[in-house]
C-alpha cells in the first residue's frame, strides 16, 4: 500500500490505471475525463475561514446519490441514549472485552460496535461517544459512513484493512486512524479483532498548539499518512449495503455497485493514519511532572478556549529522570473525564488488573491515582535514569463532558471489575508530626 504524508495538506491523487483523471484548472468541468462524475465532500461549512475549511473533490464512476431509500437497521449495542442506567461516579475498570468465536457469532466491524459511554448528542453537534469494537469477520458488500461525526479508531488486537473512497489503509495495533464525517469505509479483518473508538460530534481532530515547545515536537505533521486513490468498477447484482449512522441510529440503503469507485480526488478532507511510535515525547528533565497534556496526539476543540471536547493522549515508552520526584502519575481529581485503554504491556500506575483490551473511566472529580503497590515501590525507588513504559502503550480519551455509562458497559458486557476500588484500600497513613 502507498500513502501520501502530511496532516491537513492539500493532496492530489489519481489511480495510475487512469492517468489524467483529475481535471486540470477547475473542479467541475462540463465533461470530466474518462466520463467520470464530479462530487464534492464538504467537512465544514462553505464559509469557514480558510485554515478550518475542509473539503475534497471526488471523481467517480457513479455518484453516491445512486441508491435506494434508507431503511432502519438494527443497531445492536450502538447507542447515544445516556439515560439507560442511573449515573455512577465510581472509579470504573473493565476487564478485556471478549471477542466471540466466529462459528458461534459472526460479527463484522458494524455489528461489533458496542457503546460504552458518552455525552451530548449528534443533532446538536456537540458531544462524544466511546465505543468498543469486537469483530471476527470482514464486512462483505457493505460499508459504513458516519453522518454524526468523526471516528478515531484505535486497534488493540488484529489489524484492519480499511477501504475508503480515498483509497486503502492498513492499520495495525500501535497505529490509529481517523475516518472523518461522511466518508464511506469498509473494514476487512484477519481473525479475532478488538479496539477502541472515540467519536466526536461537531468538531474535527487537529494537532494541538505547541506554544513554548516551539515549531517541532509531539506528533509531527509529516508522520500522518493519507491513502492514495484506488477504485473498483464492480457491479453487485445481489445488492451492496450502504450503512449510515445518522442521529445515533443506523440506516441501510441498497445499491448495485461498489461505492469505492473514486478514480481520482483532490482536497484536504481525507481519512488518515498515524503510528504512535512516531510521537516525539516531551518530559521533565529536572523535577516534578509536566501535566499529561504534553502527551496529546490529537485534539478536538470545544467552543471554550483551551478546553477540549476530546483529547487523544498516549503514554509511550520514555526516559524518567526527574530528581526528588514521585515519578508515576500523581493522585488527581479532574474537572475533565478520563477514559483509559491499554494497547499492550503494563501500565506503570497499575501493573495488575488493568489489562490490554480492557479500560477504565475516572469521571469528573472522582479521585484516582497509583495503586498501593505502585505508591510503595515508587516512594522507595532509587532515583536514577530509568526507562518508563518500555513495551507498553496506554492511551487516554479525555473530555470536558461528563460521561454517562451505557447499560452494556455496566451490565450486559459482564466485564466490569467490581473489585477495582480495592487496589487503593492497602494505602496507609505515613503521617508523623515529629518528622519533617
Amino acid at each position: 500500500l502507498q500513502y501520501m504524508s502530511g496532516f491537513g495538506n492539500e493532496h492530489v491523487s489519481e489511480d495510475p490505471r487512469c492517468p489524467g483523471a483529475l481535471p486540470e484548472g477547475q473542479n467541475n468541468p462540463q465533461v470530466c475525463p474518462y466520463g467520470l462524475y464530479a462530487e464534492q465532500l464538504s467537512g465544514s461549512a462553505f464559509t469557514c475561514p480558510r485554515p478550518t475549511n475542509k473539503r475534497s473533490w471526488l471523481y467517480r464512476i457513479l455518484p453516491s446519490v445512486c441508491h435506494k431509500p434508507f431503511e432502519p437497521l438494527e443497531e445492536g449495542h450502538l447507542t447515544h441514549n445516556w439515560d439507560e442506567v442511573e449515573p455512577d461516579p465510581n472509579q470504573l475498570r473493565w476487564k478485556p472485552f471478549e471477542i466471540p468465536k466466529a462459528p458461534q457469532n459472526k460479527l463484522d466491524f458494524v455489528s461489533g460496535l458496542h457503546t460504552l459511554c458518552g455525552a451530548g448528542e449528534p443533532r446538536g453537534r456537540n458531544g462524544i461517544a466511546i465505543h468498543i469494537f469486537i469483530c471476527n469477520t470482514s464486512m462483505l458488500n457493505r460499508c459504513l459512513y458516519n453522518s454524526d461525526g468523526d471516528f478515531l479508531i484505535v486497534p488493540q488486537q488484529g489489524k484492519l484493512l480499511i477501504t475508503t473512497e480515498f483509497g486503502k489503509m492498513l492499520v495495525e495495533p500501535n497505529e490509529i486512524c481517523v475516518i472523518q464525517q461522511g466518508m464511506r469505509f469498509s473494514v476487512e479483518v484477519f481473525g479475532e479483532t478488538r479496539g477502541y473508538i472515540l467519536e466526536v460530534y461537531g468538531a474535527h481532530f487537529e494537532l494541538p498548539d505547541l506554544g513554548p515547545i516551539g515549531a517541532n515536537g509531539l506528533a509531527n505533521p509529516r508522520d500522518f499518512l493519507v491513502p492514495v486513490a484506488w477504485y473498483e468498477d464492480r457491479q453487485v447484482p445481489g445488492g451492496y449495503m450502504v450503512i449510515s449512522k445518522y442521529q445515533g441510529k443506523l440506516f441501510a440503503a441498497q445499491q448495485d455497485f461498489s461505492p469505492f469507485n473514486v478514480v481520482a480526488w483532490h482536497g484536504n478532507y481525507t481519512p488518515y493514519k498515524y503510528h504512535l511510535e512516531k510521537f516525539m515525547v516531551i518530559n521533565s528533565v529536572a523535577f516534578d511532572h509536566a501535566d499529561p497534556s504534553i502527551f496529546t496526539v490529537l485534539t478536538a476543540k470545544s467552543t471554550r478556549l483551551g478546553v477540549a471536547l476530546a483529547d487523544f493522549v498516549i503514554f509511550p515508552p520514555r526516559w524518567g529522570v526527574a530528581n526528588n520526584t514521585f515519578r508515576p502519575p500523581y493522585y488527581h481529581r479532574n474537572c475533565m473525564s478520563e477514559f483509559m485503554g491499554l494497547i499492550k504491556g503494563h501500565y506503570e500506575a497499575k501493573e495488575e488488573g488493568f489489562q490490554p483490551g480492557g479500560a477504565s473511566l475516572h469521571s469528573m472529580m472522582t479521585p484516582h491515582g497509583p495503586d498501593a503497590d505502585c505508591f510503595e515501590k515508587a516512594s522507595k525507588a532509587k532515583l536514577e535514569p530509568e526507562r518508563v513504559a518500555e513495551g507498553t502503550m496506554a492511551f487516554m480519551f479525555e473530555s470536558c463532558l461528563s460521561l454517562a455509562i451505557t447499560k452494556w458497559g455496566l451490565q450486559t458486557s459482564k466485564r466490569l471489575d467490581k473489585n477495582y476500588y480495592k487496589c487503593w484500600e492497602p494505602l496507609k497513613s505515613h503521617f508523623n508530626p515529629k518528622r519533617k
